[in-house]
């Protein structure tokens, strides 16, 4: 069944790809205008529209396109992948300086004017770290990834141990528990199960959550100490082979990473809000809310196997056990583990690479594109594979500047430091700029890991239209449709299966009808965060992925050259197809007469997000009407088998009737707006009579701030770093997105006083923007 969904994705994006999205230019003809050289050529051809642009500046466009296109060369993907993962590449390696240095040269080369930002974060890097089981065995974890055959880098010195950074130093004893993926609702289902964590040390593994979150709910809880493992079962042998064999966790690997409680703000824990310069004012470490208050330690599946299997107590359910060849118990005990870990907290420097290519006619509009360079070890899959595909992308734009070319706004490339911590350089840049960035920039476009695959694009949903057009545009290496057409096939084979979701046949819907692909809304988990989420610049996220076998490295050692060129993207061709989306969103937003925006897929969003809190406020109602009659009727007394003790649920407070109408009220006259608007600029822009420079200029200045209007400076409830009212990180997903999250977060936990607080907020927010969608568009009419 599997192949055949493979073979129909071909077979249908093949089919779609037949239908010519974007023409082709064999190159130019000495002595023409870009214009001219493509429109001689594709006179001929109907073509699509291009947003943003008038039909003469859409020639010129693609014509420039396709020039940037011819510049980009595997080859460089290939060399520069090998060198930058070379060695041990985290943050304040010898390796990830040298490799900032490396960037900024190469930068400099092709023309950028190119230089580094140093700031100087905390960040703690492990001293000691031990981990026994004490009881009913003695047991000592090892801690440590042996070499690998096949795999060059494997055996190099330099790599920091398996650790979590920014969990507590701590040396505790006490007995286990396994606490499933160690999330809200695992918690609930042990203390109906009569399963006490206070004063234990939980183990967990991972998934289900963001990693961070697993220890700050065991603190919660009262546990003293966390642990967080592999299971095989997620990303090890129950998937496919192991490494070397194949491209899955052995049982050796580790996943680091960071703990750091990003979802009250990102960046250095003790410079929140501003610039982590060398003399910036610091909060002692006692005082920093994003450092977590107990020892917290990243295993392998071979270390975490005697600790589990040592578990007594009530059997786990189903849904808990893993693929470890064991009988998964809950606890406590009789195990009883001893966990030390001490650390260096010293400060230690990023490094940001900036290279700045000014506009000729817009210099202070700035279009960013970043992606980060530090890794957790060597780093090739995460993030050098994105790293190495925005640098030929630089290179390529160098090439077009030194032919004459200039874009129209300044394009800024930003290769970020300190990313895995906890997006370190790119939040102290933002902080650093945040009066200029809020002022100046239009656009920021992140990467970070690449494979191959299927695109994969998340951002602000103003942009939805631009970059469907932009993804028409963008041949996929294995069907030579346009990776567009894939994806618009995949999601309606993804449809046709019989058990998909609503929202799979949704987007399946959409597919079929031709209809804009939706873009995904933004939590965190990259650079993108302090853009977005922190100061309201317009953001997009976008990877290939899908059929590369990397998810089993991820974070380990064994995230290699050697291992990248036989399971991630071997002929670098997915790389490349990177660079032209990259390329080309930044080459078309630098240059739009217009800047490329239309409201009704951002309408059509929040008004599906809108219709999602009131189906969360229903449910929530009838599910309590629910509960109360179980507990009512005496349904829980069936639970008496002393075996499998199971308690009933908490009652649950009465669920008000919200008071929605602002929200609803402010996200009809948004579609009504939006509506306005994207008429009239089709109207505009295909009349052949443009608008003057005044007005262009205008119209530009508005549009560039817009997402500053879907931000409130009082911020999220409980966490005011983050201001966006439409997409942020959940406080209990991390890395997953929350739409309007200060009434979706509320209704969740039962805030009834703050939903409502927070519907009229956002509703203000959603008329503060239609109201500028209305200036724009009697701009466009004027």
């Amino acid at each position: 069944m599997k192949s055949r969904i493979a073979s129909l994705i071909v077979t249908c994006a093949s089919a779609a790809g037949a239908i010519q999205l974007m023409p082709t230019w064999a190159g130019p003809t000495a002595g023409e205008s870009p214009a001219a050289q493509a429109g001689g050529r594709l006179a001929a051809e109907p073509l699509p529209a291009m947003l943003g642009y008038t039909a003469e500046s859409a020639l010129a466009e693609r014509a420039l396109e396709q020039r940037f296109d011819a510049a980009l060369s595997t080859s460089d993907l290939r060399d520069w992948l090998r060198r930058f993962s070379a060695e041990p590449n985290q943050v304040g390696s010898p390796h990830d300086a040298e490799n900032a240095r490396a960037i900024e040269r190469m930068l400099a080369s092709w023309g950028w004017n190119t230089h580094i930002e140093t700031f100087y974060v905390l960040y703690p890097t492990p001293k000691k770290e031990s981990l026994e089981l004490l009881a009913p065995a003695h047991f000592k974890a090892t801690l440590h990834e042996p070499p690998v055959a096949g795999d060059r880098t494997s055996a190099l010195p330099g790599a920091l141990p398996p650790y979590n950074v920014y969990g507590a130093d701590g040396d505790v004893t006490a007995e286990l528990v396994y606490v499933n993926y160690g999330m809200d609702a695992d918690y609930k289902a042990l203390a109906r199960r009569g399963v006490d964590v206070r004063g234990k040390i939980v183990i967990a593994r991972y998934g289900g959550g963001w990693r961070g979150l697993k220890p700050k709910l065991a603190y919660e809880h009262g546990a003293v100490g966390c642990l967080i493992y592999s299971d095989p079962h997620e990303d090890g042998y129950a998937p496919g082979d192991v490494y070397p064999q194949g491209g899955w966790r052995p049982p050796e690997g580790v996943q680091r990473g960071s703990v750091e409680d990003m979802t009250l703000y990102a960046g250095d824990p003790l410079t929140p809000g501003i610039g982590a310069t060398k003399n910036a004012k610091r909060l002692s470490i006692e005082d920093a809310k994003t450092i977590l208050k107990i020892p917290v330690l990243p295993i392998s599946y071979a270390d975490a196997r005697p600790l589990l299997a040592a578990l007594g107590g009530p059997v786990a359910p189903p849904s808990w056990r893993g693929s470890l060849p064991i009988t998964y118990h809950l606890g406590p005990g009789p195990a009883q583990a001893h966990l030390v870990i001490e650390s260096d907290w010293s400060l230690k420097p990023v490094y940001d690479v900036i290279a700045t290519l000014t506009g000729s006619e817009r210099p202070d509009e700035w279009v960013i594109r970043g992606n980060h360079h530090d890794g957790w070890v060597f780093g090739a899959w995460d993030p050098l594979s994105g790293a190495v595909a925005e640098l030929e992308e630089a290179k390529a734009i160098g090439e077009l500047a030194k032919s004459g070319w200039r874009p129209r706004r300044t394009l800024i490339y930003a290769s970020w430091d300190g990313e895995e911590p906890g997006l370190l350089g790119s939040t102290e840049w933002a902080e650093e700029h945040a009066e200029e960035l809020k002022a100046k920039a239009v656009l920021y476009v992140n990467t970070d890991l690449n494979g191959r695959g299927f695109l994969e694009v998340g951002g602000s949903h103003s942009l939805q239209r631009f970059v469907n057009q932009v993804a028409a545009g963008i041949d996929d290496p294995e069907t030579h449709a346009s990776v567009e057409a894939r994806l618009r096939a995949r999601l309606r084979v993804d449809a046709y299966d019989p058990g998909a979701s609503a929202e799979v046949k949704k987007a399946g819907a959409l597919a079929a009808a031709d209809a804009d692909l939706p873009l995904e809304a933004l939590g965190s988990g990259s650079d993108y965060t302090p853009f977005l989420q922190h100061l309201g610049i317009a953001s997009l996220n976008f990877e290939f992925s899908g059929e590369e076998e990397q998810q089993g490295v991820y974070h380990s050692r064994y995230d290699s050259f050697d291992h990248y060129i036989r399971f991630g993207d071997p002929g670098f061709v997915y790389g490349i197809a990177m660079s032209k989306m990259g390329g080309h969103l930044m080459l078309r937003m630098a240059d739009a007469d217009v800047l490329p925006l239309r409201f009704g897929g951002f309408a059509d969003a929040v008004d599906g997000y809108r219709e999602d809190l009131h189906r969360l406020a229903d449910s929530r109602r009838e599910r309590n009407a629910e509960l109360a009659k179980l507990l009512d009727g005496g349904a829980f007394a069936l639970a008496s088998d002393p075996r499998h003790p199971l308690s009933a649920p908490p009652r649950e407070a009465q669920v008000p009737y919200l008071e929605f109408a602002p929200l609803d009220n402010a996200v009809a006259r948004l579609r009504e707006a939006a509506r306005r608007y994207d008429a009239a600029l089709e109207r505009v822009m295909t009349s052949g009579a443009p608008l003057d420079a005044s007005r262009r200029r205008e119209l530009n200045d508005l549009l560039g701030s817009m997402e500053h209007a879907l931000t409130d400076p009082r911020g999220l409830p409980g966490r005011s770093w983050y201001v966006h009212l439409i997409y942020a990180p959940g406080a209990m997903t991390g890395y997953g997105a929350k739409t309007l999250p200060g009434i979706r977060e509320a209704i969740e936990g039962g805030r009834w006083d703050v939903a409502n607080e927070y519907v009229v907020r956002t509703a203000h927010a959603l008329d503060e923007y239609s109201d500028r969608i209305d200036r724009a568009a009697m701009l466009l009419v004027r």
